[in-house]
């Protein structure tokens, strides 16, 4: 695991352990903007490592496929998942 890959790992960790809190916290029928600054907080964390994997994924694989001549499937994967994002 390169050193990116393990930030994105302990990303993920804490983000997990927020959502474990978010369960015990709708458990305990704690207040609802609690829980809901709570679910915002887990999702930054679940979008700034979509980021740096995606980061990643452009610095190694696209750049690789791009000395190969396979970059347009690279691109066109990019494409396809950043129209979901969009919508």
């Amino acid at each position: 695991m390169n050193a990116d890959q393990e930030k994105a790992y302990n990303l993920l960790k804490t983000a997990r352990g927020q959502i474990d809190g978010i369960i015990k916290m709708l458990e305990d029928e704690r207040y609802c903007i609690d829980v809901s600054n709570q679910i915002m907080a887990a999702s930054s964390i679940l979008k700034k490592c979509n980021l740096m994997i995606l980061r990643q994924h452009m610095n190694h694989c696209v750049k690789e496929a791009m000395m190969h001549d396979q970059g347009e499937e690279k691109v066109e994967e990019l494409m396809k998942l950043l129209d979901k994002v969009i919508k």
